[in-house]
């Protein structure tokens, strides 16, 4: 069996957020138990390339969950360290992208095509769940009868200007979401049967692809923003490229999307997994 080796610098958001008993030793023998045996109609799915340091903590923070997702799913892009080696520990399926391309879409796209639940949940890989995360989203989707769905976002970070910017994107979203819905990757719940209506995301978008999925999405049933739980987000993007130079990224994706419906000069995306080159 695989074992899994938790990165020491990433351990602390294991212990705030409460996965440590997942996380706690050096290496752990899989599989890793769930905490809970109760399992909601989800399904999980994961786009990865190169994601061995933070994958655990995200397969952590689910297992931890009160309410467990159906299946867990990971569409990997062919990555060079043990980002499937841990994703088979944890349970997952794991589906190889076969060519991998340079963005998430397609990863999400070969998880979601073999779902098999009414709900699908759309995760970056770099989130942590707070342990009952599922139970009061789903709950909340239920009640106001949801069928796209995403949250509010706190970074994995102590900074002060994460936390501020964190807090404005938040209600950036919301607000623009009045005129078109806006969610980003990190965390999108869709129904099954509008994900297949839409033929998911678009693959030949580098950035908003998100943005677009549920823009597509709503015509087909009603979105809306979970208010009862965050999701924890990395700010590893930020750190690496700058703030100032991948906040001017996002604008100018939203300033496209506004002008012409979605992004179209592709030289100001986002490269998909640059944190391994580091």
């Amino acid at each position: 069996m695989a074992k899994i080796k938790i990165d020491p610098a990433v351990r602390f958001w294991a212990r705030s957020s409460t996965v440590e008993r997942f996380t706690d030793n050096e290496e752990v023998d899989g599989p890793i138990p769930s905490r809970s045996t109760m399992v909601a109609p989800i399904s999980i799915i994961i786009p990865t390339l190169n994601e061995e340091k933070y994958l655990p903590l995200l397969l952590a923070s689910i297992k931890n969950q009160t309410l467990q997702p159906y299946e867990i799913i990971v569409g990997d892009a062919l990555s060079k360290d043990k980002t499937r080696e841990i994703a088979n520990a944890y349970g997952c399926k794991v589906v190889i992208e076969k060519p991998p391309r340079s963005g998430p879409a397609r990863g999400r796209n070969a998880g979601g095509e073999i779902a098999t639940q009414e709900f699908l949940l759309f995760l970056d890989s770099d989130v942590i769940l707070p342990p009952d995360f599922l139970e009061v989203a789903l709950k909340e989707i239920r009640k106001k009868n949801l069928d796209i769905a995403t949250c509010f976002i706190a970074p994995l970070s102590t900074s002060l200007i994460y936390r501020i910017g964190s807090f404005i994107a938040n209600y950036f979203f919301l607000l623009a979401s009045l005129r078109s819905p806006h969610a980003g990757g990190y965390c999108i719940f869709v129904r099954k049967e509008i994900y297949e209506k839409i033929h998911g995301f678009d693959e030949t978008l580098v950035l908003g692809e998100d943005h677009d999925f549920v823009k597509r999405a709503s015509e087909f049933g009603k979105f809306g923003f979970i208010m009862q739980v965050k999701i924890r987000i990395s700010t590893r993007r930020f750190d690496e490229e700058g703030i100032a130079k991948t906040c001017c990224k996002y604008l100018f994706s939203e300033f496209q999307t506004f002008v012409f419906g979605k992004q179209k000069i592709k030289s100001f995306g986002i490269e998909f997994g640059k944190h391994h080159k580091k």
